[in-house]
């Protein structure tokens, strides 16, 4: 069946920096519409599993395949490829000189060669969707950094991505912010975006992924629902884990 070849796929995926082995036989699937939770502790391989999947890592064995066909090594294939997997991440990337219609207009035209005017439109509905709308002719600057952030998940939309990875997207605001992008997940998330995302946001890892994969020292040590995971977890590590975390 067609459906069921997973969006997302990592079969024996091996990466080291030097010595030091980030990434140990990681074998993964995410299909589409689901919400995959990556979450452990910090240096446990993570934002760098994230980040292989569309080769912003290189990695040194094993497969990476978006929708059954492996992922190019380089090249216009490898670029085309990474247009089809929206990706958000900590600090938010925007060109600080060109406006916010201009930093999500950018991709669609010059890559999906899209119609300006079609773009503009596009772009406009998505900064509506996000909540930045009136933002659209300001620079990066004049906005908070939750503004920036939606910007940015504005800006992977408009490229009508298959999947979004979303590494730490959180991590750099200020708490009252946070919530204000999570909730932009959150409604990707009930209008089935497949999506990845790497996070210390429990609540929102509870609340909206359908699988938690819990890693540690380059490994995944579990996998399961959320409830599983976080009121059964199997493994001293993530037991360990959610004691850390609800000590603080």
């Amino acid at each position: 069946m067609a459906d069921q070849i997973p969006v997302i796929e990592l079969q024996h995926v091996d990466k080291h920096y030097g010595k030091l082995h980030v990434l140990r036989d990681i074998n993964l699937s995410v299909h589409k519409g689901e919400v995959l939770v990556l979450i452990g502790p910090s240096g446990s391989g993570k934002s760098t599993l994230c980040r292989t999947i569309n080769r912003l890592e290189t990695i040194d064995s094993g497969q990476i395949l978006i929708e059954g066909k492996e992922l190019p090594q380089e090249g216009r294939e490898l670029a085309q490829m990474r247009a089809e997997i929206g990706m958000v991440f900590q600090s938010f990337n925007l060109f600080a000189h060109k406006t916010i219609l201009q930093n999500v207009t950018l991709g669609p035209i010059e890559v999906l060669k899209t119609p300006k005017n079609i773009a503009e439109a596009e772009a406009m509905e998505l900064l509506d969707r996000v909540g930045v709308a009136e933002q659209a002719h300001k620079v990066p600057a004049q906005l908070s950094g939750g503004q920036q952030q939606r910007v940015a998940i504005a800006r992977s939309l408009a490229m009508h991505p298959k999947a979004m990875l979303f590494d730490e997207p959180t991590s750099a605001l200020d708490p009252e912010m946070i919530n204000e992008v999570l909730e932009v997940m959150v409604e990707l998330a009930r209008e089935g975006m497949t999506m990845v995302v790497v996070t210390h946001e429990m609540n929102f890892a509870r609340r909206v992924s359908n699988r938690v994969v819990f890693m540690a020292d380059g490994q995944i040590v579990e996998e399961g629902t959320p409830d599983e995971f976080f009121d059964h977890p199997k493994s001293d590590r993530a037991k360990d884990f959610l004691d850390s975390i609800r000590g603080h």
